[in-house]
C-alpha cells in the first residue's frame, strides 16, 4: 500500500453522516473510561492538551493549558496543581502515581492519593510528552531543548538523577518505549525518527527521515509496525523489521497532532489540526472512520478507554469529549466556547478580534481568573503586575514594578512578553501593527469598564 488519497477515502466513507449538533455529556460512572456512552468531562479553564487512562481502573487524567492536571472520579475533578505554566502531557505510572510535563520546563511526579507532587527539573525548554517504561522503573520525557530525559523511579517512590540523550537537531516531539523497555523511539522537528538502545550506552540511530517535522509516534514491535504523524498531514506506517513503508495515509489535513491505539492494537486513531479523528484498522491498513470531532480548531489529545469502546479527545474547548467508537457520527462535537470565534472574525471590531486571538484563551474579563492559564484582566489599567489574589504568578511578576497602563500593555505586545518580562509564563507573541495594539488597548479599556459597571 503506497498511499491513500482524500478522494479514495471519501468514496469509502460515502454515506457517513457528518452533520452533528453540539450536545452535553452523558452520565459518567466511576469507571469513566470504560463506559460505551458519549460523555464529557468539564471543569478546566483552558484547552485539553493531554489525556491519560489508568489501564486497571479506567480513571482519566487530563493535562490542560490552565496549568493544572485534572484527576476525574464520577465526572468530578481533583485538581493537581504544581506546574507554573501550561501542562502538555500526563501519564499514569500505576493507580497511585502519575507524571505530567509542562511549559515550565518541568515534570511533576504526583502522589495521587495525597494530591502532592515532586517537581523534576533539568530540562531547559518546554517538556512536551512523557512515556513510562513497561517495568514502571523509568520516565522518559521529550523536550523542546532537543533532549530526551530518562528519570529513574527509585525504590522509595522518588525520582533519582536524570540522564539526558542528545542527537536530535530540533525540538523533540514524542517518545515511546519498546514493549520490553530496552529501546526508546523518538521523533522531532528535524524530521527524524530515532531509536535508542537503552541496554547499551543509549546508542542511537536514525530509523527514518521524513523531511518535515514529526509530532507523534506509536510503536507496536510485537505486531511489527511503527506509525508516526507529521506537520505536513502525513500518517506513515513502517515495517519494524524491514524498515520499509507499509502505508501512507493523507487526507490533505495538517498537521498531525495526536495518536492513540486501542488495547488490542487493532485500531489506530489519529487527530489533526483541522479537528478530525481518523481511525485506521491496523489489520487491513484501511481507514474505517473519519470523524469531524470539533466545530473548529485542532485535536490535541487522544486516548482509548481500557476496553477499547470509547475514544477520548481534547481540543480547543475546556472539556474532554468521549465518543463510542461504534457510533462516532451520532454524537456532538467538541464545541468552541465564548473565548473563540463562533462568529465570523471579519464581523468583529478589530480590538475584540485581537483580544480573542491573543488573550482570551488565558484571560477572563470578569473578577475571577476562573482556572485560566493567566490572571483575570478585570480592572487591568492602573493595577500593579503580579497582584491578582487568585492566581499563582512566576517569581518574575511577583517581584515586578510594572503598572499596567496603555503604554505598558502596548509595549508588552510590541516586543513580546518573553522580551518585555524575561522569565514570564506568558507565551511568545507579538502584535506587529501599531493600530492593532491600540485597538486592543481601546477594547480592553472599554470591556473592563463595562464589567465594572455591571458589578
Amino acid at each position: 500500500m503506497t498511499g491513500i488519497t482524500a478522494s479514495a477515502v471519501r468514496t469509502r466513507l460515502a454515506g457517513l453522516a457528518l452533520a452533528l449538533s453540539v450536545c452535553v455529556g452523558g452520565t459518567v460512572t466511576d469507571k469513566e473510561a470504560a463506559a460505551s456512552d458519549f460523555f464529557t468531562l468539564k471543569g478546566h479553564g483552558g484547552p485539553i492538551m493531554g489525556i491519560a487512562v489508568a489501564p486497571e481502573s479506567g480513571r482519566i487524567a487530563t493535562a490542560s493549558f490552565d496549568n493544572s492536571v485534572g484527576l476525574w472520579t464520577r465526572g468530578q475533578p481533583a485538581w493537581l496543581e504544581d506546574h507554573r505554566a501550561a501542562v502538555n502531557a500526563v501519564a499514569f505510572i500505576d493507580e497511585a502515581r502519575a507524571v505530567s510535563a509542562g511549559d515550565d520546563f518541568a515534570l511533576v511526579l504526583w502522589d495521587l492519593k495525597a494530591g502532592s507532587g515532586q517537581r523534576l527539573e533539568g530540562h531547559t525548554a518546554k517538556v512536551i510528552n512523557v512515556d513510562i517504561a513497561p517495568d514502571r522503573g523509568t520516565i522518559a520525557s521529550a523536550s523542546w531543548d532537543r533532549r530526551i530525559g530518562l528519570w529513574p523511579i527509585l525504590s522509595d517512590g522518588n525520582v533519582g538523577t536524570p540522564r539526558f540523550l542528545t542527537g536530535h537537531q530540533a525540538p523533540v516531539g514524542d517518545i515511546a518505549f519498546s514493549q520490553d523497555g530496552t529501546r526508546l523511539y523518538s521523533v522531532a522537528a528535524d524530521g527524524s525518527l530515532r531509536v535508542w538502545d537503552l541496554d547499551g550506552e543509549a546508542d542511537n540511530r536514525v530509523l527514518y527521515n521524513h523531511g518535515f517535522a514529526i509530532n507523534t509516534v506509536h510503536v507496536d514491535e510485537e505486531a511489527g509496525w511503527i506509525a508516526y504523524g507529521s506537520v505536513d498531514g502525513v500518517t506513515r506506517v513502517i515495517d519494524f523489521h524491514s524498515e520499509l513503508e507499509i502505508g501512507t495515509f493523507t487526507l490533505d489535513r495538517r498537521p498531525i497532532l495526536a495518536m492513540a491505539v486501542n488495547p488490542d492494537g487493532s485500531l489506530l486513531a489519529v487527530g489533526d489540526g483541522e479537528g478530525y479523528i481518523m481511525v485506521i484498522n491496523t489489520r487491513t491498513w484501511e481507514i474505517e472512520r473519519d470523524f469531524r470531532a470539533t466545530t473548529q480548531g485542532p485535536v490535541w489529545a487522544l486516548a482509548f478507554s481500557p476496553d477499547g469502546t470509547n475514544i477520548h479527545a481534547g481540543g480547543l474547548d475546556d472539556a474532554l469529549y468521549s465518543w463510542p467508537v461504534a457510533s462516532l457520527d451520532e454524537h456532538g462535537r467538541i464545541a468552541a466556547d465564548n473565548r473563540t470565534f463562533l462568529e465570523d472574525p471579519k464581523t468583529l471590531p478589530n480590538g475584540e478580534r485581537q483580544f480573542k486571538r491573543k488573550c482570551s484563551i488565558c484571560h477572563t474579563l470578569t473578577p475571577s481568573s476562573a482556572r485560566r492559564a493567566g490572571p483575570t484582566l478585570y480592572n487591568l489599567f492602573g493595577r500593579k503586575a503580579g497582584t491578582v489574589p487568585d492566581y499563582l504568578y512566576s517569581e518574575t511578576l511577583d517581584n515586578s514594578d510594572i503598572i499596567w497602563t496603555e503604554t505598558t500593555v502596548k509595549a508588552l505586545f510590541d516586543i513580546g512578553p518573553d522580551h518585555y518580562i524575561p522569565g514570564t509564563k506568558m507565551p511568545m507573541q507579538v502584535i506587529a501593527a501599531e493600530k492593532d495594539r491600540q485597538d486592543l488597548v481601546d477594547y480592553l479599556r472599554q470591556a473592563t469598564q463595562q464589567e465594572d459597571q455591571q458589578q
